[in-house]
């Protein structure tokens, strides 16, 4: 079973809230909001939208590199961690 669907409800929440913000941002483009404002919102939402892109990584790498049980040989999870934790800055 892919992580993707193992997960499926929690990411589609996130996904939910993502397009609650972009259509926030939409609002706030149509209400002539400030730019300092949308500004805001248009961060909130990469935010978000890399928050997602990082656990969806990070699941990924999880279950398909450092799971010696699916895949002997795989990669060691020290190694595994170093490599997210390097994701997980670039994605802030």
């Amino acid at each position: 079973m892919s992580h993707t669907i193992r997960d499926q409800k929690k990411l589609l929440a996130r996904v939910r809230r993502i397009r609650g913000q972009v259509d926030g941002i939409e609002r706030a483009l149509t209400t002539q909001a400030g730019c300092e404002q949308v500004m805001h919102l248009i961060a909130g939402a990469r935010g978000a939208m890399a928050g997602l892109m990082a656990e969806v990584v990070e699941d990924h790498v999880r279950s398909h590199l450092v799971d010696e049980v699916k895949h002997p040989g795989a990669l060691k999870t020290e190694a595994a961690e170093q490599l997210l934790d390097v994701v997980r800055t670039y994605l802030k």
